[in-house]
């Protein structure tokens, strides 16, 4: 069998799948399947939010080294993907600084 008739048997057999899906009645409710969603946790929560900004500063890294070593002559393009590292930095810090000081006056609260 030549390329291009692969080609066109996947397809056709993708299509089959699909429509199979289609024929199978609606979709059911969110909260049916509600039971079977892992509950995420704050601290999950926050630390994939530190590693997200933690790689936007490593990819910003690389960009300008790129950029410094002649590599790449995107200098924009560092420079606004540098600008949005520190965007989510300070960002990241401001919430961590909401939390230092929710977490303090829940402290001073008298029982």
């Amino acid at each position: 069998m030549n390329p291009i008739m692969q080609v066109q048997q996947d397809l056709l057999t993708r299509m089959d799948s699909i429509k199979n899906l289609s024929d199978m009645g609606p979709i059911k409710p969110a909260q049916l399947f509600e039971s079977h969603v892992p509950q995420a946790s704050f601290t999950t929560a926050f630390t994939d939010i530190i590693k997200a900004v933690d790689n936007q500063q490593h990819h910003a890294a690389a960009l300008a080294a790129a950029v410094d070593s002649g590599k790449s002559d995107d200098l924009v393009g560092a420079m606004i993907e540098s600008q949005k590292a520190s965007v989510s930095f300070s960002a990241l810090l401001q919430v961590r600084n909401k939390l230092t000081n929710a977490f303090e006056e829940i402290m001073r609260t008298p029982l």
